[in-house]
């Protein structure tokens, strides 16, 4: 056991984890709370806030905990925000490798409206990285021994940090031998396409904005999925399609997933335990269609769950009995 930083966080020897690791780059500290309706310039009465480590990688690192597994955490930390998450970390027994960075990491709010049931997010920008900040995050990651088998890279990023970022730890995997896995949006995916990426996990918005072009049907998904694959930008593209399920491309065929049926409470996380549940799988063993299956069901769990929860490994595995066998797509 390793003590990092002054705020006690505590870095479980890397030897006993999965062989996955995550990097995030725009950490931030989530802050949930209700109000019975939110309304224009009046004093809004909130409940106590519930307050979660947050982040795309950190998500999935936290999701792999709850499911079973271990993953170790890559992400810049700065002032008391980022003391906070680390500690919440600790709390949770999430493996952590954190860097110090001069400004202070986010905090992002949601608030539920208790006489509709909607959702109201707030995400703030992060904090500004100098290069060097930069790349003592991609160091950090490549000083990992022993090396992981699979890193996920996943999340926004902080002002300053360049665009190209998702490319720059592509090369840095490479180094390790790894196989890298990106949820990422808007230009820094555009970026990150290269022939050493494993898997890209786009939503359909996410899709149509990186191929710059309208997907209207279920043949245009194929299709645009398919070429994410000919093109070179990955070996395997997972379409995350919310209530229609998921959509698998590798050189080898399409496959659809339809996604289990489940109350869904929050929106948030669903995404980031997919992921969690697919590199899982694939660190244990199992083939990329098993792992996007439980992948899928570990989506659905967190859908059950209220504010910036994410997946239960109880729930997800029921789901899992629910979740059908994936269906052949029309070449």
């Amino acid at each position: 056991m390793i003590e990092i930083n002054r705020a006690s966080v505590i870095l479980v020897n890397t030897a006993t984890m999965d062989g996955i690791a995550t990097i995030t780059m725009n950490p931030a500290l989530d802050v949930t709370s209700t109000t019975d309706r939110i309304i224009a310039t009046e004093k809004l009465r909130c409940t106590a806030p519930r307050h979660d480590p947050g982040g795309g990688g950190i998500n999935v690192a936290r999701a792999v905990r709850a499911l079973g597994g271990d993953a170790i955490a890559v992400f810049p930390v700065g002032g008391l925000v980022g003391q906070r998450l680390q500690q919440l970390l600790n709390e949770e027994q999430v493996p952590v490798l954190p860097v110090t960075i001069a400004e202070s990491c986010r905090q992002s709010f949601m608030i539920d409206e208790g006489e509709t049931g909607l959702q109201f997010r707030f995400i703030m920008p992060g904090p500004s990285m100098s290069a060097i900040e930069q790349e003592g995050c991609l160091d950090r990651l490549t000083s990992l021994e022993p090396k992981p088998r699979y890193v996920v890279g996943s999340g926004s990023l902080p002002p300053g940090v360049s665009i190209d970022f998702y490319a720059r730890l592509a090369e840095r995997v490479r180094t390790l031998g790894a196989q890298l896995i990106v949820d990422t949006s808007g230009e820094a995916l555009r970026q990150a396409g290269c022939d050493r990426i494993y898997l890209l996990k786009p939503s359909l918005r996410e899709l149509q904005l990186l191929l710059a072009r309208e997907i209207k049907d279920e043949a245009q998904q194929e299709s645009a999925a398919r070429e994410l694959v000919k093109s070179g930008r990955c070996e395997v593209a997972v379409l995350s399609l919310g209530a229609a399920g998921a959509l698998v491309a590798t050189v080898e065929g399409c496959w659809r997933f339809a996604a289990p049926t489940v109350r869904v409470r929050s929106t948030v996380g669903a995404g980031d335990s997919m992921v969690a549940g697919i590199v899982l799988s694939l660190v244990r063993g199992l083939s990329i269609l098993e792992a996007v299956r439980f992948g899928v069901a570990a989506g659905g769990a967190a859908l059950m769950r209220p504010g910036t929860e994410l997946c239960d490994r109880k729930d997800t595995e029921r789901l899992l009995a629910q979740t059908c066998e994936p269906i052949a797509c029309d070449a």
